[in-house]
């Protein structure tokens, strides 16, 4: 093993520190859109190993959030998603084999990228604050603050709220201690309440074996599935997939790591999501990419290697393989306001990143975007922040 993987306390903190955004998308593509539980732990494990060893440094493994917003939203079946993972992976590689992505790469000023990270870190911390709320999309439906809980108050407070704000004191003493890493003692925290309160739907079912991925389980998309998920779910995620997955991601990991993120650069960053979305694809799984914000988890949890990656990526594939589909039981132990918690720090940590923008036409650009974003989705917000920061670059316009 290469002596710059780490696998400590720290890099294990470190590798649970985007949970918060992974689980709650991908168990409602599970649950909502049918894909397959085996094939989404399998393709997950898979990416996180093979990017660790391959990059070296911590890289993010996310659901592509406008497709599994959408899907999960409207109910779309199986077999659009799974469309859209096939086509996501061809586009992908597409752009990264001809060196189109570094081209592209290079038209996207800089206050463009901290404005992505910007408003990836405001939409984190929202969604981190409204899983502690109770007001997710997952808890709406279910009509409680916490589905997997037994109990859903203490006193007159929502245990929501309760178990959140623990875990926010927890990880604001703990953040930078090595010998108790916030993560793991938050993370403990959930799965003890998890044991304790919950529901252990699904417990008296649960058999330990040895589960194998199906090849294509749910089929070939026909043309119809194509063409509604390249419609409506592929081509509004590219834009966000390349703002902030490639772009931001890779920015991000040069000013963590430095030299260390050699290997990530547009290209690399661009053929590990085709590769991975193509495993995905043929495993059932979800669309599946990088991103800033995940990266910004990791890092702010205590992760620096590879080796956090691996150490995520085992724990998956042993999900996968010893518990397959009954793994879905294990996972809602952990209660949706720890998950919150996980993803305010993440998304604050990520926003942080313009501090380097002191120029007034550069705020402009960043504020710009993040207004945009929240009025609409970050994909409008990255090209209008494109759009702009070109406009600005004219001695007519003055901020």
């Amino acid at each position: 093993m290469p002596t710059a993987f780490r696998f400590n306390r720290m890099e294990f903190a470190g590798s649970l520190g985007d949970l918060g955004t992974l689980l709650p998308l991908a168990i409602g593509m599970i649950m909502v859109n049918g894909m397959s539980i085996t094939g989404v732990l399998y393709s997950i494990g898979i990416f996180y190993i093979l990017a660790g060893f391959y990059f070296g440094v911590p890289v993010p493994v996310q659901p592509m959030k406008a497709i599994g917003a959408y899907a999960v939203a409207t109910g779309m079946v199986a077999s659009q998603v799974a469309a859209s993972v096939g086509l996501v992976s061809l586009i992908l590689f597409i752009i990264g084999i001809t060196g189109t992505i570094n081209f592209i790469g290079t038209l996207i000023p800089k206050p463009v990228i901290r404005g992505v990270q910007l408003s990836t870190g405001l939409l984190l911390m929202t969604q981190g604050v409204k899983l502690i709320l109770g007001m997710s999309f997952q808890q709406l439906a279910a009509h409680v603050t916490e589905p997997n809980l037994t109990i859903q108050a203490i006193g007159p407070l929502p245990i929501g709220i309760c178990l959140g704000v623990l875990g926010l004191t927890i990880t604001l003493f703990l953040l930078k201690n090595k010998k108790y890493p916030a993560a793991i003692v938050v993370i403990f925290l959930g799965v003890l309440v998890g044991l304790l309160w919950g529901t252990h739907e699904g417990f008296e079912r649960m058999a330990v074996g040895i589960y194998l991925p199906e090849l294509l389980p749910l089929g070939f998309p026909k043309t119809p599935d194509l063409t509604v998920a390249l419609l409506v779910l592929v081509l509004p995620q590219l834009p966000m997939t390349v703002g902030n997955a490639i772009v931001a991601n890779t920015d991000l990991s040069k000013e963590y790591f430095g030299e260390d993120s050699r290997k990530v650069t547009y290209t690399s960053t661009t053929l590990s999501m085709a590769l991975a979305n193509g495993l995905s694809f043929f495993l059932g799984g979800i669309p599946l990419c990088h991103g800033a914000g995940g990266l910004a988890a990791h890092y702010s949890f205590g992760a620096r290697t590879g080796g956090s990656n691996i150490i995520i990526g085992t724990l998956f594939l042993a999900l996968a393989l010893f518990f397959g589909p009954h793994a879905l039981v294990l996972i809602n132990l952990l209660p949706m306001s720890i998950l919150g918690v996980l993803l305010i720090f993440a998304g604050c940590q990520l926003g942080l990143s313009i501090l380097d923008m002191f120029a007034r036409k550069d705020m402009f650009i960043v504020l710009t975007i993040v207004s945009v974003t929240l009025t609409t989705n970050l994909a409008w917000g990255f090209l209008v922040g494109v759009v702009l920061a070109y406009l600005l670059r004219s001695d007519r316009f003055s901020i």
